[in-house]
């Protein structure tokens, strides 16, 4: 869904078709034991998401277990389109990672690879394509603006701009992610901040979470009660967000949670996180925020993104945190 850059080995001049270019027809799936190749496309062609590639097309090959998707390659694995159909809507499809090595510009891969997407989602009934994030398994909101090429492509097969998100960017090393005073402050108030561990097994199983309850588990305890909260309080994709998170935190009072945030679920992203009604206006939000972010720091991250925020306001009073990257979301009908 982004960058539309580029080949692996650049085994021809790059901007001059070969033999070996693929027609659309020529597009395949990819086999699971493809998809580590493709991490290194998406990685060379990710020059804004430095690291990123592999992580991506991981996450991405990982979705929840009901998610129709696929993954098409072109015959040389010099580019990779991930495609999906919406949990909420069957009938919108999202192109949800686009990627050509750069050394493969310029040989119609993008365009290939789109329209093999299509194809594919015509198949699955879908009436529209969207380059745009399909929660809560996602690479980016829509096309980073800074990917130019990419928006160029969208627009030039009659994809319409219809949205703008935006992520804010935390400077890690500048940041106060203090967090003693509050805790000690909302401890006098009877309220309990965690960090919520994840039972590995359960985790890559993904059972039902509506066998666990809302009630606070101990300081490193299994992740479930949490995403039943988040279920039971918001929506099912922040739950599936939740459970996948390499870092989770939770504030609780009487062993009834009030609150949590998340970081991971997206690689190296913050979000989501949420605070019931009644017990906003305590600061909570702040807390499990700097909580997280401390942790992604102690992970070797000089700066964190925020994803798809809303509140300006709050995370640039929390963490310092400034609007930074910004996505456009387009879609075309498949009729």
């Amino acid at each position: 869904m982004n960058p539309v850059g580029g080949d692996r080995a650049a085994r021809q001049t790059p901007g001059k078709p070969g033999a070996g270019d693929p027609a659309p027809g020529e597009i395949r799936e990819a086999s699971a034991a493809e998809l580590a190749a493709l991490g290194e496309t998406a990685g060379a062609a990710l020059t804004l998401d430095p690291g990123e590639g592999q992580a991506l097309v991981s996450r991405l090959a990982a979705p929840p277990p009901e998610r129709r998707w696929t993954a098409l390659t072109t015959p040389g694995l010099d580019g990779a389109v991930f495609v999906s159909v919406s949990g909420r809507d069957a009938a919108v499809g999202h192109i949800d990672l686009l990627a050509v090595h750069p050394g493969a510009r310029g040989r119609g891969y993008g365009r290939a690879l789109v329209g093999a997407a299509e194809a594919w989602l015509r198949a699955e009934g879908a009436a529209e394509a969207r380059f745009a994030g399909n929660p809560p398994c996602y690479a980016w909101p829509g096309i980073d603006v800074r990917y130019t090429p990419a928006a160029c492509l969208a627009e030039s097969l009659g994809y319409e701009r219809y949205h703008t998100a935006w992520n804010m960017t935390v400077d890690l090393a500048a940041a106060d992610l203090s967090t003693e005073a509050d805790v000690e402050r909302l401890a006098e108030r009877g309220v309990t901040v965690h960090a919520a561990g994840r039972d590995d097994a359960v985790h890559a199983a993904g059972p039902p979470l509506e066998r666990a309850t809302a009630s606070a588990p101990a300081d490193g305890g299994d992740r479930a009660a949490v995403a039943a909260f988040v279920r039971a309080h918001w929506k099912d994709t922040w739950a599936w967000e939740a459970e996948q998170a390499s870092g989770c935190h939770y504030a609780a009072r009487d062993g009834e949670i009030l609150a949590f945030a998340a970081w991971g679920a997206r690689p190296s992203w913050f979000g989501p996180m949420g605070t019931v009604p009644a017990a906003r206006g305590l600061g909570l939000g702040r807390v499990l925020l700097r909580r997280c972010l401390a942790e992604i720091r102690a992970a070797g991250t000089v700066s964190a993104q925020i994803s798809w925020v809303g509140p300006l306001g709050f995370y640039s009073r929390a963490v310092g945190a400034r609007a930074e990257r910004v996505f456009w979301l387009y879609r075309r009908s498949l009729r």
